[in-house]
């Protein structure tokens, strides 16, 4: 096990995206940080980060909270505030 020095930080995300992320985090009994920790590991080297099982319960989860977004719409997306 590898220790680390975790730190407190304020990132705003999409409310459908971030009720599907703590969905899939208190389901695989890890804390959202953890979660995202693992993502991003896996996306730095390339990696998928879940496996088909887990992939089909982030298709129910989307569909529960209305989670339409997709990779297309990465980098893509305006503050409600923004739009006019």
């Amino acid at each position: 096990m590898e220790t680390v020095e975790r730190v407190q930080t304020g990132v705003r995300l999409e409310r459908r995206t971030l009720k599907v992320l703590k969905a899939l985090a208190e389901s695989l009994d890890l804390s959202l940080g953890e979660l995202l920790e693992g993502i991003v590991l896996h996306a730095f080297e390339g990696k998928p980060a879940f496996g088909e099982a887990t992939l089909r319960q982030i298709e129910l989860l989307k569909r529960v909270y209305g989670l339409t977004l997709t990779a297309a719409n990465a980098h893509r997306l305006a503050e409600a505030d923004d739009v006019s």
